[in-house]
């Protein structure tokens, strides 16, 4: 499983049958920054993921992919490589609060 922040959606008319309904969403995948390690760093890449709980924007989720995402609920016969599986409520690292974010 991995950490993500949702930057956005897909829009795609024209798609495996299968996928018909399917919500997919924009992710961009979290680290922990090394250097500053109560903080997340954005990674390199994006990933579009299902999205099987109904995230929204800005939203931190947990995501899996490959043979795992095949796993989750529903998921099983459609032609899907990532899946939104969680909603994340709090991230401790460290024994630090790091989501949300601490107010100052």
């Amino acid at each position: 499983m991995f950490l993500a922040r949702v930057i956005g959606s897909v829009v795609a008319t024209k798609k495996d049958a299968a996928m018909t309904g399917r919500k997919l969403l924009l992710l961009r995948p979290l680290l922990i920054d090394e250097s500053q390690p109560d903080r997340f760093r954005p990674g390199a890449n994006t990933i579009v993921a299902v999205d099987a709980l109904g995230a929204g924007l800005d939203e931190l989720v947990l995501f899996c992919q490959g043979s795992s995402a095949r796993m989750a609920a529903g998921m099983k016969t459609l032609p899907v490589d990532a899946v939104v599986i969680g909603i994340v409520d709090t991230v401790d690292v460290l024994n630090r609060k790091i989501h949300p974010p601490a107010t100052h």
